[in-house]
């Protein structure tokens, strides 16, 4: 099979970007479709790649404002030209689900979430610093974005969902049906400490449905060390309501963030997610997860083997979780065996398998 993979838009590095990384690492002949790239922000296993960006990428701004071009990625998607592929792997949490293969090429959709920004609106703009009159013009335009997502998913002939939670919005909002494969995750980065810290730990993107506030207010309360790991839009916001015991550390080097993984308390994961690599990432160095009680941290959390749960995105939850890792004897060994059920490799090997197997029925059903 001639294969294509196809991607949002390669500007950050998160889960979502790691998992294009083993389709590549699957597939290195394959070429990288994608809206727009920064070379900055690549993975290092990715700066070898065929990638090829939509025409947003010669735009002014297209790569430093890639979020003010939202409602310019339905028409960059519509020039890409698949006609010499078998097989076009998407992974999308956005557009690119939605782009146009020819009937004889088969497109499966490894799908990160549907949209969140259109399909909970309200939930992921709830702290961010737009004025109201922006965000009534932005809720106009996601419900015509709504509807022509729901339309364009016809454009997928197989969904593989990356969480049960994302299985079920994928039923709800497109009416389709999904296979369950969890994201991989490269354990072998990962190793266990002798020696462990007094602080607590975040590595996410900083943008407020991720409830990084949260965590925030809840160790400045407790007065707690708490270290920071990312970048993104909410940085402003999160300093002014942090006191001096909660540290940013900005974007690290993956050697960095090894290390802190390994000697921190806990990871805290305070916001609900579509599936989150984070938290495994600490399983994988033996650390447990304080996380909260839905999305895709239900399907990697166990209580009391690898994390501990809090039910409300209340500090006061937060904090009782925290005070119930202190108290908790943790096995490091089963920590760290939790975390290799999702190891990359066999990652690879089931997806293959699947890939051959719904290439073949889509083949046989032309």
């Amino acid at each position: 099979m001639k294969i294509a993979i196809a991607h949002d838009y390669l500007i950050q590095m998160g889960g979502a970007e790691r998992v294009v990384e083993v389709f590549h690492h699957m597939y290195p002949q394959a070429p990288i479709f994608t809206t727009v790239f920064s070379s900055n922000g690549l993975l290092d296993a990715l700066k070898d790649a065929d990638i090829r960006a939509s025409w947003l990428q010669k735009m002014p701004g297209g790569t430093n404002n890639f979020k003010g071009m939202l409602p310019l990625y339905p028409f960059a998607i519509r020039d890409f030209d698949f006609r010499e592929f078998d097989m076009v792997l998407s992974s999308s949490s956005a557009f690119m689900k939605s782009i146009q293969v020819p009937k004889e090429t088969f497109h499966l959709c490894y799908c990160h979430t549907p949209m969140r920004f259109a399909w909970d609106y309200d939930t992921y703009m709830q702290r961010q610093s737009k004025s109201n009159v922006l965000k009534q013009l932005l809720k106009i335009y996601m419900q015509q974005l709504k509807t022509w997502d729901q339309r364009t998913s016809k454009n997928v002939n197989q969904f593989v969902a990356n969480s049960s939670v994302v299985k079920n919005r994928i039923q709800n909002y497109y009416n389709r049906d999904s296979d369950v494969i969890f994201p991989p995750i490269n354990t072998s980065r990962f190793h266990s400490s002798a020696t462990i810290g007094n602080y607590y730990l975040i590595v996410s993107r900083l943008v407020s449905y991720k409830r990084i506030d949260l965590a925030v207010e809840t160790f400045s309360r407790n007065g707690l060390p708490l270290y920071i790991v990312g970048e993104g839009p909410d940085l402003g916001r999160l300093r002014q309501l942090a006191k001096s015991n909660v540290k940013f550390l900005g974007r690290l080097e993956d050697g960095d963030v090894t290390k802190l993984m390994a000697e921190c308390r806990a990871l805290i994961f305070p916001g609900e997610e579509d599936f989150g690599i984070t938290p495994l990432e600490a399983n994988a160095a033996g650390r447990p997860v304080i996380a909260y009680q839905s999305g895709g941290a239900l399907d990697t959390i166990m209580p009391k083997l690898n994390g501990i749960f809090f039910k409300r995105q209340e500090i006061d939850d937060l904090d009782a979780a925290i005070n119930e890792v202190e108290n908790h004897a943790w096995d490091v060994q089963q920590i760290v065996n939790h975390a290799r059920k999702f190891d990359e490799k066999a990652f690879m090997v089931n997806f293959k398998n699947y890939i051959g197997k719904a290439y073949e029925k889509f083949r046989e059903g032309r």
